[in-house]
């Protein structure tokens, strides 16, 4: 796969704040990379030394496998914190204005309404659009010159419930347009939801790269509830590596290559009926948290 962004010992430092201290990333085409951490961990700082709006202590960064031209600019669509836009104009007349300073022909602004959902209501001024009609205008923006790479900065941020599900759509829907797309965030079901791949920062550096598939691969485990006490009865199954009693359930981990199948049967074969028996796969956020930990 093409390599899109590459960062070599990346650095920040704002006096003795040491915001991303030595970053190496690559990003492939064609992925949905998400870039997590607590607050202060340098994702925005990040985001803004790759499209040089934020000058970097050290270090280096191409895109394209090249060093940064005002052209390889042309090919990426940003969103960095809150979207800026004229109140009392209508997102017809807000992205006119962007056009004119990206040289974009006006006829792709109805493309690009349509494509975030905003059909309908491109005559009605910025002032009146909800949270989240705000930030599908923004995606508009930096959709207007056809990008190659996408990069949004925490681009659910203050959305409810609702919100969030729609904007996440809306990524998946470019990402499957075949653009590259960064994207940092704090919230971890929807980077799990969303990325192909992830990186953690914290303080600054970067303690973990991996693939979002990889997170629910490895050890599963085995919630079980019956109207009866299981002990002996699953401490002593071969298959069953430990078993963990909780208030009202046991928390099963399996040997390599069994499932909640096997305890099903188990149980079935003693004469017991499961009240509950489900498989939990390892989420990002208990790995995100694993990560944490292990680096503190």
């Amino acid at each position: 796969m093409d390599t899109i962004l590459t960062t070599t010992g990346l650095t920040k430092h704002y006096g003795r704040i040491k915001a991303v201290e030595d970053l190496n990333l690559e990003i492939t085409r064609g992925t949905v990379f998400g870039i997590l951490g607590p607050n202060g961990s340098g994702k925005t700082t990040t985001l803004g030394m790759i499209l040089d709006v934020i000058n970097k202590t050290s270090g280096s960064y191409t895109w394209f496998g090249e060093t940064p031209t005002k052209e390889h600019r042309k090919n990426i669509g940003a969103i960095l914190e809150t979207p800026i836009f004229y109140p009392y104009l209508s997102a017809t007349k807000n992205l006119e204005l962007v056009c004119d300073i990206k040289g974009v022909a006006y006829s792709r602004i109805a493309e690009v309404i349509a494509q975030v959902g905003l059909s309908g209501r491109e005559g009605d001024k910025f002032r009146t659009y909800s949270l989240g009609m705000k930030q599908r205008l923004s995606i508009a923006s930096a959709l207007l010159c056809n990008p190659e790479v996408m990069i949004l900065d925490e681009p659910t941020n203050g959305l409810d419930p609702q919100g969030i599900a729609a904007i996440r759509e809306l990524i998946i829907e470019i990402a499957g347009s075949g653009k590259t797309i960064v994207l940092a965030s704090h919230l971890l079901d929807e980077v799990q939801k969303v990325c192909t791949d992830f990186a953690v920062l914290k303080q600054g550096r970067l303690i973990y790269s991996g693939k979002v598939a990889e997170v629910s691969q490895g050890q599963e485990t085995v919630e079980v509830m019956a109207g009866e006490p299981l002990d002996n009865l699953l401490e002593e199954a071969g298959f069953i590596r430990s078993v963990k009693k909780g208030p009202d359930k046991y928390v099963l981990t399996l040997a390599d290559g069994h499932g909640a199948t096997e305890v099903n049967k188990l149980l079935v074969d003693h004469g017991i009926i499961a009240s509950h028996l489900v498989t939990v796969r390892k989420t990002l956020e208990k790995q995100f948290l694993e990560i944490l930990k292990e680096s503190a």
